[in-house]
């Protein structure tokens, strides 16, 4: 059954123009995760969530753990139920799954260790976020998630279930540019006349930047806002990632952790709404 439905409206105004770009008018509709049909896809999106490190972070196993939660977590199809979903978000109690190889994986990197050096104290109850999509999914079909999430959350704690975390732990991906590579990815936007992302950004005197101070940047614009309620907030190279000089192909990733304290999870929900509101909704 579906949960919710959000509809991209941006049509076409002059079809009949070749300069003009062609919109389709699409139906995302937000489900719960249906084990059948959906193991294939959320196992490939959190093999691109991982990237060079998937294969040995046993994502098959991590998929059966998303899969045998029904209730906590969304996908987003855009035709029926037993269509493959484009995104999906979802939490894994750490502590509830330490056993399993896919949570003792992911916690034997180094990566992950450094961050629990926060979180020894045992009345800690951790919560990993996973939430990954298409590349060319729109950012505004993320909000409606993490809003049906908390409910979910709330749900699931009155009914003393597993899930009353003090912490969450995000895990997303970024990119890194030399300033050789942000100067050629300037030229085009230059000579086409149109902003880049990048150029949309503000240092802490609301002063327009044209580029990250350190040259890293998020695959997924919603990162910016979780990382400004982390506590802790960690860049960590892949352990596979290939030695990388000027003849290297493609770009240069790496994985991002940021730690946020969960009572804070309605507050970002909100913000991520207001952020990422579709054009037109006031």
């Amino acid at each position: 059954m579906s949960k919710r439905k959000n509809q991209a409206d941006n049509k076409d105004s002059d079809s009949d123009s070749e300069d003009t770009p062609t919109f389709i008018d699409v139906d995302f509709d937000f489900f719960g995760f249906n084990a059948t049909m959906d193991y294939h896809a959320i196992k490939r999106l959190l093999d691109q969530l991982f990237g060079v490190d998937a294969e040995g972070l046993s994502t098959h196993a991590l998929t059966d753990l998303v899969l045998s939660q029904p209730d906590i977590g969304t996908t987003i199809k855009t035709d029926g139920e037993e269509s493959s979903p484009y995104a999906f978000l979802s939490v894994l109690n750490i502590g509830v799954h330490n056993d399993n190889v896919s949570i003792k994986s992911v916690g034997d990197n180094a990566f992950y260790e450094s961050l629990l050096t926060v979180l020894r104290d045992p009345q800690c109850h951790v919560g990993l976020v996973l939430c990954e999509r298409l590349i060319n999914m729109p950012v505004p079909v993320i909000p409606p998630m993490y809003r049906m999430l908390v409910d979910e959350l709330k749900d699931a704690v009155e009914e003393n279930e597993p899930f009353n975390f003090t912490h969450l732990i995000f895990i997303s991906r970024v990119y890194k540019l030399t300033p050789e590579e942000e100067d050629a990815m300037a030229i085009p936007q230059q000579q086409s006349g149109k902003a880049s992302k990048r150029q949309k950004s503000q240092n802490s005197n609301g002063e327009t930047n044209d580029r990250s101070a350190d040259g890293v940047y998020p695959f997924h614009p919603e990162d910016e806002e979780i990382r400004k309620f982390a506590s802790h907030h960690l860049i960590f190279p892949y352990s596979n990632a290939q030695p990388r000089n000027a003849e290297s192909f493609g770009l240069d990733t790496a994985g991002r952790l940021m730690l946020v304290p969960a009572a804070q999870l309605t507050e970002l929900t909100r913000v991520l709404g207001d952020v990422f509101r579709p054009p037109g909704n006031v």
